[in-house]
């Protein structure tokens, strides 16, 4: 063999070692490992991004990148600086911006002159984990976190004078910092507090407090007020204030700092910190952070598929654990905010003395019923379970169950009870380890005037815009309700909509409890939908105060008595009846027109309205039969299986799938409002092939079935709540192109439905799908084949 062959040969030799090494690897990354936090980072919404956070976690510790907005705030991947590191990123939630600087201290004068330039290429962020260099100090910054505690590391190059500052005169996100206060406790340790100004949607203050401590001596204890440096006597309070901390430093010197929060007390923190956080070791705690992540994460295995596929995959699973965050601390102490003096209060402890669950902040659960109803109740039913209670608790204490708590206030986001499917899936899906009178009772309330339904969005002060006598005397709300927008989102046919299968999900835990009058009554305003409905029109229309059809007609307007849609999208809102609305259009074959002729111009514009949520705000844009970026009409897909047509379903959810939810580009991603994990949620449904078009709410819940994107997908189900111990979804001969289900076997018979109960599936078992290049039009086509709505359970009775 002459040396050139020979040399050939060891060139190829090493290029297949290389192969089998890159496979060998690719094999071992962990779910953790395939999260890409930088997904549409560049329309980051103040809560979307997240780094150095645990799951739910209270502390949210990133870079921010935008100040002074709520929309454009946080950290945005196209602004080339850094303003600050801040803990808190949560709905209306905000508090204790930090930074590192060396030289002279210039913290004073704001963060637009404090902030420091910083490049992608020499940044790293991960699931538990963000390090960026600040090119104005070169300092390397490194970010990670336990639940309630952000810890930093901070590389200096040799300098006389080096800093960490405390801004308490920053706007962040949705509001600004009315007031701070920060103490020297020791030359290692300083506390205090801010005091988070109200704004629109949050109408009362909101006290973050903390303590920080530093692994070295800082020389020098400081501060600020109104933009002019001050001597300080160790402790500095009030309007425009700051403090900061001097030190040399030599070239390479490592300082870390831990930070740890509370919105009870300074000393509630100090708690915080010794329990989750006592050690000094940054690298564990990114480990750890890193196990925790994985943990929660692997309880979705899925097999097959590009490595891009998979990483978005788990990204869209990882923001669906994220954004509603916890809020009470880790001995169960939290702030109440629901009465008209703040009150610190205590979660009962179990045996062990730990708290029962956790008190949670969370956005609207507006969606919720197409998103996390699903996707929690069935993976993750411990965190069901502690935000009913939560809610339950908040009932308790104020009166209401929310629909969107901020730091323990009310905010009447959005519209409806929204809540009410949520908690009712919950309670028929089993998941029943919180007070379920209680719980009824606060739902009942909330459908009734006095409660949510008497609420527009951010109606803090009246209880007018929801229309919920006209809803209780006529069927259906009106719009325009009057000459006064009592709240933001005012609008009667969306109102009328919800309010409708909102009263369906409240329906049947009445009936399940033997509450036969409210199960009579909610089952009757459960058919208002249909007074909403045009026959003339063809679509759902407003009607006004005298009962007449609104005119001029444009089904494509915005907002126009349509919350954040229009009468195109919220024709397809009546989750618990589609065959009521099936019949309402004319049977099955004009449904499936209709809707498919949707689809069809909604293709041409990928689904959206624009591939970002600065986009969606562009009139034009919004004048689209349906939009995939936010919820008004993310189940429609789905109703093709409710009208014959499954192979439908299949098909759309695969192209929505492609245009709307795939790949790991920070521009775009999840194409308008991500809602706090309410798309990555959807997301992770269409790609699992599981959907729940109402949410879980009928007698016997069940998912329907759509296609799969990937080849395996394992679900490992919670012992203490479901009996099985996972449930496969076993996709044979999958590709982009083999999207059609060609035969379905459910734990080994065969299977003639797009749908299959929740008992089965938590019992344990395996879904095996034959896929195919053509449709089979024959599978699970025939009336008696489609999933359950509230029309064909009366024609059983």
């Amino acid at each position: 063999m002459n040396k050139s062959t020979m040399h050939r040969l060891l060139v190829l030799a090493g290029i297949a070692i290389s192969l089998v090494s890159i496979q060998v690897a690719e094999a071992q990354k962990q779910p953790v490992d395939l999260v890409n936090p930088l997904v549409d980072a560049a329309n980051s919404r103040w809560f979307f991004f997240n780094s150095a956070s645990r799951p739910f976690g209270m502390v949210n510790l990133s870079p921010d990148n935008g100040i002074n907005a709520d929309w454009g705030a946080g950290y945005r991947y196209h602004q080339d600086s850094i303003k600050c590191f801040s803990h808190i990123h949560g709905w209306q939630l905000s508090g204790v911006p930090v930074m590192p600087t060396t030289g002279e201290f210039k913290g004073h004068l704001g963060a637009e002159q404090y902030g420091s330039r910083f490049s992608h290429q020499k940044e790293i962020v991960k699931a538990g984990y963000h390090k960026v260099v600040l090119d104005a100090y070169n300092i390397i910054a490194e970010l990670t976190s336990t639940t309630r505690v952000g810890f930093h590391k901070y590389t200096y190059p040799a300098s006389a004078q080096s800093h960490i500052l405390f801004d308490f005169s920053t706007f962040l996100g949705p509001s600004d910092t009315q007031k701070g206060y920060v103490k020297k406790v020791s030359n290692q340790e300083i506390e205090g507090y801010a005091i988070m100004a109200p704004t629109i949607r949050r109408p009362k203050v909101l006290p973050v407090y903390f303590v920080a401590v530093f692994d070295k001596p800082f020389d020098s204890f400081r501060g600020w007020r109104n933009g002019k440096l001050e001597t300080i006597s160790g402790v500095i309070e009030g309007e425009r204030v700051g403090a900061y901390l001097s030190f040399k430093t030599k070239a390479g010197e490592v300082r870390k700092m831990k930070v740890a929060i509370s919105y009870v007390s300074e000393e509630q923190a100090r708690i915080n910190l010794k329990t989750e956080l006592s050690h000094w070791d940054f690298e564990k705690t990114v480990q750890d952070s890193r196990s925790d992540w994985n943990n929660w994460l692997s309880r979705i295995d899925v097999q097959g598929g590009s490595d891009t596929t998979r990483s978005r995959f788990y990204t869209d699973l990882w923001h669906a654990l994220q954004g509603r965050r916890i809020i009470s601390d880790v001995n169960g102490k939290y702030s109440d905010m629901t009465g008209p003096e703040r009150r610190i209060k205590q979660i009962p402890l179990d045996a062990n003395g730990k708290p029962k669950f956790n008190h949670h902040n969370s956005d609207s659960f507006w969606g919720a019923q197409w998103t996390i109803n699903t996707l929690w109740h069935l993976v993750y039913p411990e965190v069901t379970e502690s935000f009913v209670n939560s809610m339950v608790m908040m009932y308790q204490d104020g009166g209401l169950i929310p629909r969107g708590p901020a730091g323990g206030n009310y905010t009447y986001v959005m519209t409806g009870a929204s809540t009410t499917p949520f908690i009712v899936s919950a309670y028929l899906k089993g998941i029943r380890g919180f007070d379920t009178e209680k719980a009824y009772e606060g739902l009942r309330k909330n459908h009734f005037p006095g409660g949510m339904m008497s609420k527009a969005g951010y109606e803090h002060n009246t209880f007018k815009g929801g229309g919920i006598e006209y809803y209780m005397e006529r069927g259906y709300v009106p719009h325009p309700l009057s000459k006064t927008r009592y709240g933001f989102h005012q609008d009667g046919s969306t109102q009328t909509l919800e309010y409708a299968y909102q009263d369906y999900t409240l329906a049947q835990m009445a009936k399940s409890l033997g509450k036969t009058d409210d199960y009579n009554l909610f089952m009757k305003r459960a058919q208002n939908y249909k007074n909403v409905w045009n026959p003339d029109l063809g679509w759902m229309w407003n009607r006004t105060l005298d009962g007449k059809w609104a005119e001029p007609v444009d089904i494509l307007r915005y907002d126009n008595g349509w919350e954040e849609g229009n009468a195109a999208q919220y024709t397809w809102f009546v989750p618990h009846d589609v065959q009521g609305l099936i019949t309402l259009m004319g049977g099955r074959e004009k449904f499936t027109a209709k809707l498919n002729s949707s689809f069809e111009k909604a293709q041409k514009h990928d689904y959206v309205s624009g591939k970002s949520h600065d986009n969606e705000t562009l009139e034009e844009l919004r004048r689209v039969f349906l939009n995939y970026g936010n919820q008004p009409s993310i189940q429609t897909a789905h109703l093709f299986n409710y009208a014959g047509a499954p192979w439908l379903t299949q098909y759309w959810t695969r192209q929505v799938i492609e245009k709307v939810y795939s790949g790991l580009s920070p521009d775009y991603g999840y194409s308008g409002d991500e809602d706090q994990g309410l798309m990555g949620s959807l997301s992770v449904l269409l790609k699992t092939g599981l959907f729940s078009t109402n949410g879980g709410t009928t007698p016997e819940p069940f998912y329907e079935i759509s296609s799969p994107i990937f080849d395996r997908i394992t679900i490992k189900l919670n012992p203490k709540y479901y009996k099985g111990k996972q449930f496969v979804i076993d996709a044979k001969n999958n590709s982009a192109a083999n999207l059609y289900i060609q035969s379905a076997q459910l734990n080994g018979k065969p299977l003639d439905r797009p749908w299959m109960l929740h008992e089965t599936v938590v019992n344990g078992g395996t879904l095996t799908l034959q896929m195919g290049a053509q449709p089979n039009k024959s599978w699970g086509n025939k009336p008696e084949q489609a999933p359950v709505s509230m029309s064909s359970e009366a024609a059983k009775r």
